[in-house]
């Protein structure tokens, strides 16, 4: 059965630290039908990157997916999103620093609500990271698609500096735990 085929996808939104980065992982994954990156959590309407990466925004960068639930669960998409990115680091990402780089999963339902948070307690609860998990859970409020040069960028710049230093080592780290899940 095609991915696409008879079924009814869901959305996933997940912010921690540059989209790019969080795209580039999910992109690969079986049962992800789409990534769009994009800034929600912040109260201004339609912003522009420049505008985001100043921190006054409120908005995080984020990168939305869409996915297909008979090939791939919310609990796996947390579980990659989890092992992507540092989620006890407060408002940074590595050298990416700011509240636009902040953890963050903007959930899309109350079940997604319910699932995060559980899956937050079982990493807590298993003494996962040295220190605490400053993940934050929110509702989905709004969703602003980033400019189209941002859309697939590792895809598209897979020789730049940040794709081969940061972006690469990402893809890598997932394609070694999650081989079973890959495209």
């Amino acid at each position: 059965m095609n991915e696409n085929q008879n079924s009814i996808c869901e959305f996933a939104t997940f912010g921690g630290g540059c989209f790019w980065c969080i795209e580039a992982v999910f992109r690969q994954i079986k049962g992800v039908v789409e990534t769009v990156v994009g800034y929600s959590g912040g109260s201004v309407v339609e912003p522009t990157y420049e505008q985001v990466c100043t921190g006054a925004t409120g908005h995080a960068e984020v990168c939305q997916i869409k996915f297909d639930p008979k090939f791939i669960t919310y609990n796996d998409l947390l579980e990659i999103f989890f092992l992507s990115h540092d989620p006890t680091s407060l408002n940074r990402q590595g050298a990416d620093v700011g509240t636009q780089y902040r953890s963050v999963i903007f959930y899309h339902n109350e079940l997604q609500k319910k699932q995060a948070l559980d899956y937050i307690h079982k990493l807590e609860k298993e003494n996962n990271y040295k220190n605490t998990i400053v993940t934050e859970v929110l509702p989905l409020i709004n969703f602003y698609r980033a400019e189209t040069y941002h859309q697939n960028y590792f895809e598209k710049n897979p020789e730049s500096a940040y794709c081969i230093f940061t972006v690469l080592p990402k893809v890598e780290k997932i394609r070694k735990f999650f081989i079973s899940k890959l495209k």
